[in-house]
């Protein structure tokens, strides 16, 4: 049997699958298409999550685009982070190519151009559909991670929310939060030593520059009303195909704190509202989280074990996560020991320390009779990649060097005019975008302090006036010298008359 016949049995017998699918291209050998070699992954499995790894330029978003389109083909909802600015085609058809024909005709899939549903989101005053979530639903200990607090500071933080619990006072945004912070160390004091116990006007003071240092990052923008509702990520069009959700993060790059600080809310929502689905045959959501560095790159400890256990557990909701980075060193060990599907495009060679993040990369992988790993990650070309999912049975797969199909949507992104009436059509930007402000802990607080200091003047007021009129009397009643010694000498007098007329 020759090598090609003895590979393409290889490859159908790894990727057979008796479920549902989809279609990531088809195999290569030696650099040379094996035609229906196709490589499959079940649906079964995409709750698994999964990497799309490779240097800058060798296709990796659009390797995004090709699976993000396949599953809202599936009427699978996906939710993309776009951070470059260049997914937004994915809403108009693919004008074609004769290079795309060529290439699907080595795959042996035909090429069908189409646009998805899509919905344009943003966390910044960029157009599109508004997210947010109030401080409330955050919560003290999420907040505390996104703030890397100690201990103590973390009680400080649980303390302040319970005030607002017992008061019944609504934690919408971070003006309220500083506000109960600043309250608690000043004129709230007696109460809160009272109720809490003594609060340290130091920690609240390292508490509130952090909160400045997140707000510079525009977190002011997320923190507030209308929630974003997450079951709103999870719809179908009328013809069945998910909404691709696609988040515009264009003008956050230099903001990792905000970002992450979104995302982590983002994945703790979900987990939250998300039913258990056990072994489904299909994942609910698919999330992709584009140049995944971002949110690795200056976590705290406390920050990464949030991510780390939110990852482990999330898959049992249906939800997929797919990180999108140059090198999968940048993702943690502990999270990359989590992702079943793995795309790795090209690596380059370029230094000693480049060679030795191929070296682990390859080791990542299983092993095949069919490659050198290390020499295929350096050869691969643009739109190729080494791919191992995971079977039915969550085993992986062969190892594949395979040509990737190309994304049936437009490789560009939308005009102002499209990007304007795609904004223009949504439901969900009536719903989200209205600014509400309604009265919270801030305003609550303020009438309070200032019905307490109009209590204290009122209160000085009566004082000052009480000690004027005791003042007065005590005035009144004190004689003249003048009265006095008149007064002493007519009561002498009468005492003298009366005595004269006793000795008479």
């Amino acid at each position: 049997m020759a090598d090609t016949e003895k590979f393409f049995q290889h490859i159908e017998e790894g990727y057979t699958t008796k479920g549902d699918f989809i279609t990531m291209g088809a195999g290569m050998l030696d650099g040379e298409t094996v035609k229906n070699a196709l490589v499959k992954v079940p649906l079964k499995t995409l709750n698994r999550h999964g990497l799309i790894a490779g240097a800058t330029g060798t296709g990796k978003t659009k390797t995004l685009q090709v699976i993000a389109e396949n599953l809202s083909d599936k009427g699978i909802p996906v939710l993309l982070m776009d951070l470059k600015g260049d997914l937004s085609g994915i809403a108009q058809p693919s004008p074609g190519h004769p290079k795309i024909d060529e290439r699907h005709e080595k795959i042996g899939i035909p090429f069908k151009p189409s646009g998805f549903p899509v919905e344009i989101l943003t966390l910044s005053e960029q157009d599109g559909v508004r997210l947010r979530a109030t401080v409330s639903e955050f919560g003290p200990v999420l907040l505390s991670r996104i703030l890397d607090l100690t201990v103590t500071q973390e009680g400080i933080v649980a303390v302040v929310f319970k005030y607002c619990d017992d008061n019944k006072l609504p934690l919408l945004d971070l003006k309220d939060f500083k506000k109960v912070l600043q309250y608690a160390t000043g004129e709230g004091k007696k109460e809160f030593q009272a109720q809490y116990g003594r609060i340290s006007t130091s920690s609240t003071g390292t508490i509130l520059r952090k909160i400045i240092e997140l707000e510079q990052q525009g977190a002011e923008l997320f923190f507030g009303e209308t929630s974003f509702d997450v079951e709103d990520l999870v719809r179908i069009d009328e013809n069945g195909r998910g909404y691709i959700n696609i988040i515009r993060l264009t003008d956050i790059q230099d903001r990792p704190k905000l970002f992450s600080t979104f995302m982590l809310s983002l994945l703790a929502e979900i987990y939250a509202t998300f039913p258990e689905q056990g072994d489904s045959d299909r994942p609910e959501l698919i999330l992709f989280i584009d140049e995944a560095h971002l949110i690795f790159k200056e976590a705290s400890k406390a920050l990464l074990d949030q991510i780390e256990s939110i990852v482990k557990l999330i898959r049992s909701k249906g939800i997929g996560l797919y990180f999108v980075t140059q090198n999968p060193t940048d993702v943690p060990d502990d999270v990359l020991a989590q992702l079943g599907l793995k795309v790795q495009h090209a690596l380059r060679a370029f230094t000693a320390k480049d060679r030795k993040a191929i070296k682990l990369t390859a080791e990542n992988y299983p092993d095949s009779e069919f490659y050198d790993t290390k020499e295929v990650l350096t050869s691969l070309g643009i739109g190729e990649a080494l791919i191992s999912a995971l079977d039915e049975k969550g085993r992986p797969t062969p190892l594949a060097a395979t040509l990737l199909r190309a994304p049936m949507s437009r490789m560009d992104v939308l005009t102002d005019s499209e990007l304007k009436e795609v904004i223009n059509t949504s439901k969900l930007v009536k719903k989200y975008n209205e600014d509400i402000d309604r009265e919270s802990a801030y305003e609550v607080l303020n009438e309070k302090i200032e019905k307490a200091q109009k209590e204290a003047e009122k209160e000085k007021e009566r004082k000052t006036t009480s000690s004027r009129r005791t003042s007065t009397r005590r005035k009144s009643t004190r004689m003249n010298p003048v009265v006095k010694v008149l007064t002493s000498a007519t009561f002498i007098r009468g005492v003298l008359g009366v005595l004269k007329k006793v000795i008479r």
